[in-house]
Parts: structure tokens; C-alpha cells; sequence
């Protein structure tokens, strides 16, 4: 047995399209080739393109999908980041609203500043024990930016952002083969404007197939299998817990974004309308009846612009064996509050209402348990607040 590394990234890098069919030929050439990799690369370049052209034009895109290109795709609304990590084939590092400032305009901004305020006081107030850990913060460092109380705060506000907002930097790695695919879905989905929210969704659309285009040079590629974005539901889906699951849930934006990244496992959701939503309301702030009443006044200013707290019908669907991997990583006290408890609500639900006896008994121990009670060897190197004993009734 050999092993050998033929092509790989480099920073800086822009692998020219040309350069990335060449690659895409030589791959080609290995399901023919009689000799081993050191004559397969010494295939003419020309040779290598006439035949990954002879692919595409045959609908064999794969040999495409040895070329990774790492797009830094930067102003870019939030939605557009959704539609990205909900396909399958991608790496990404995205900037978080939970540890940055957001730059924000307008109301968004307005609102976004008023609540974080409000909930870092609130936190304050209520949770003396973060409030020491701040003050310890601010010690060590005196003007530091962000403490544990703001960065909890913003990522509560983010829910009066818009879901358009292009305040989202990405990094995002994908193959040429799916760049294609992605760019030839937005172009097919920006010619619907049937409803407000098409609408507003359609011109971000085109700019990011126009921008990904140009960096690979016009290439765009139709998979032809009329496939589209898996984000948005076509239909509702019947719940079952077996061998596989499938479930629905009312969350925000803002959790469908942290499920989103467990990609073994698919998730769709329904495009509210703004007139008759309602809005998620954080826990910390939900025994105060006219802060409460204050919050959704305020939603309902920005309701219009879809916001980040605006509550959604998401499906959920997958194997046992991949939601236990999202119980290790969600079922924790330092993961977003919304996703940690929807997370074991559906562990609950799963083994009450399966009746594969295997399949209950496999859940079963997951329940009420964090990831850094089920993972033995594992030793968080950064205890959340809570302690993993109160990690389901926290109020932040």
C-alpha cells in the first residue's frame, strides 16, 4: 500500500479554474488509468481538460469535487449563511453574534444596544455568581471589551436582528462541483418573488451567485436533478421515532442556525408570515410581566424585517446515532440556552414515544445527562457557570 498527498490548499492561493478542470481531469483519469499515480500525473495537461469537459457535458460531476475553494464572503445577510450550511458539503467559520458587537443601522441597531443593556443588567441582578466572574474579568484587565455578562447579553439581543442584515462574515470552504451547484440554485431561487419575504431575499440572492461566479471565473453548473435548497419545507412532515426520526418544533432563527451545523443530520423549516408570528422570549427576562410585554412591543417593530427571534416551524430529521452526537455537543451549559432544551425535549420525546424497545434503550442514558457527563474521558477545560447539575433549568 502507498499514500500520497497529490494536491492540497495553500494560503494566498487562488487556484485558477483552469488549473482546478486539470485537477478535476487527472481524478477522471484514475477510474481508466492501467499505471499508478506517477503516471496519471504525467498526463498533458490539455488531455486532463478534454476529458473532466467530457464529464460535465455527460452529467459525471464528481471528478469536479476534488477542487476545494475557501470563499471569504463578508456583508452577507444571515438567511444567505443559513441557505449555505444547510447543504452538506462545506467547512465553516462564521462570525458570531455571541462574541462580537454587531454593526448594525437604524431600529436594528436602536433596539440591538436598548436590550443589551437591559439583559446584561438583568443578568447582573439575577445571577450574582456571573456577576462576580465579570467583576474578576474586568479586574484582570480593566478595559477589557467583552466580559462573560456582555457577550451573554448580545447573544440574547441578536434576536432584534434581521435575518437580511448583511452584517455576516463567513469563511466558507466547499468543491468547486457544489460552488456550482449553490450558484446555479440562487440564480433559480432569486426568480421568486411571490411573497415579502422571496421578495427581500431574491436580490441578496443574485449578489452572492454573481460574487461566487466571478472568483471561479463564470463557472456555474446545473446539477440536473433539479435540486434546489433544502432549507425551506415544501410540505409538513409526519412525526415518527423509529430506526429514523423525524420531528417538529417551533424555535428561532437564531437556534435553526446552531442545528444547522450537525450535518448528519436534515433540517427544513417554514417561512412564517410577519402578521401572525410570535416571538421567543428569553428565560431570564420571562418572570418580569412588563419587560416581557416591553420585548415583544419591540418586536413587533422589526417584525416586518424578520428577526432573529422570530418563531419558526423547524423540522428535525436524522438517526439515533447522529442525535446522540448533537446530544454531546448541544446537551451542554455552555451552548445556546434554546437548542441546549429543545435538544433533550426531543431525547424525551424520542424514547417515551418509540416503541423499538433497542432504539429506547439506547437513548435512554442520554437523558439529563450534559456532554461532560456522558463523555468519560473527556475534562472541559472551561466549566460553564452553571455546573452541568443545573445546565437544563438555567435561565440564560
Amino acid at each position: 500500500m502507498k499514500a500520497r498527498i497529490w494536491a492540497s490548499t495553500k494560503l494566498g492561493y487562488v487556484c485558477p479554474k483552469k488549473e482546478a478542470m486539470q485537477i478535476s481531469g487527472i481524478a477522471s483519469n484514475v477510474c481508466y488509468a492501467e499505471g499508478d499515480f506517477d503516471q496519471i500525473l504525467e498526463q498533458p495537461p490539455k488531455k486532463a481538460e478534454e476529458r473532466v469537459e467530457g464529464n460535465i457535458e455527460a452529467g459525471h460531476h464528481s471528478v469536479t469535487g476534488h477542487v476545494d475553494y475557501v470563499f471569504g464572503l463578508s456583508g452577507i445577510p444571515k438567511i444567505i449563511a443559513m441557505l449555505l450550511n444547510n447543504e452538506k458539503e462545506y467547512n465553516t467559520s462564521e462570525r458570531s453574534a455571541r462574541y462580537v458587537r454587531m454593526p448594525l443601522e437604524g431600529i436594528e441597531k436602536e433596539l440591538y444596544e436598548k436590550w443589551r443593556e437591559i439583559f446584561a443588567n438583568v443578568i447582573r441582578e439575577k445571577l450574582p455568581k456571573l456577576a462576580e466572574i465579570e467583576k474578576k474579568e474586568l479586574e484582570e484587565i480593566p478595559n477589557r471589551k467583552q466580559t462573560t455578562v456582555t457577550k451573554l447579553a448580545q447573544e440574547n439581543a441578536r434576536y432584534f436582528i434581521s435575518i437580511f442584515t448583511p452584517s455576516t462574515n463567513m469563511a466558507y470552504k466547499t468543491s468547486i462541483r457544489q460552488a456550482g451547484y449553490l450558484i446555479h440554485w440562487a440564480r433559480n431561487l432569486a426568480k421568486r418573488k411571490d411573497t415579502p419575504f422571496y421578495q427581500m431575499l431574491s436580490p441578496y440572492l443574485t449578489e452572492v451567485a454573481d460574487n461566487m461566479s466571478k472568483c471561479l471565473e463564470g463557472f456555474e453548473l446545473d446539477d440536473c436533478k433539479n435540486r434546489e435548497f433544502s432549507l425551506f419545507a415544501t410540505r409538513v412532515r409526519k412525526e415518527s421515532f423509529d430506526e429514523t426520526y423525524c420531528v417538529n418544533y417551533e424555535g428561532t432563527f437564531s437556534q435553526l442556525a446552531q442545528a444547522q451545523r450537525h450535518r448528519t443530520i436534515s433540517y427544513e423549516m417554514i417561512v412564517p408570515d410577519p402578521e401572525t408570528a410570535t416571538f421567543f422570549v428569553p428565560p431570564i427576562i420571562a418572570d418580569n410581566d412588563e419587560l416581557v410585554q416591553e420585548y415583544l412591543d419591540d418586536m413587533q417593530k422589526v417584525k416586518h424585517l424578520y428577526p432573529q427571534g422570530m418563531l419558526i416551524q423547524i423540522n428535525e430529521r436524522g438517526t439515533p446515532e447522529a442525535f446522540i452526537l448533537k446530544c454531546y455537543e448541544r446537551k451542554c451549559g455552555a451552548a445556546q440556552l434554546e437548542i441546549c432544551l429543545q435538544t433533550e425535549k426531543t431525547l424525551i420525546r424520542y424514547v417515551a414515544e418509540t416503541i423499538n424497545e433497542y432504539i429506547r434503550e439506547m437513548l435512554r442514558p442520554y437523558i439529563g445527562k450534559t456532554k461532560c457527563q456522558l463523555c468519560k474521558n473527556f475534562k472541559c477545560k472551561r466549566p460553564c457557570p452553571s455546573g452541568p447539575d443545573h445546565a437544563f433549568d438555567r435561565i440564560i
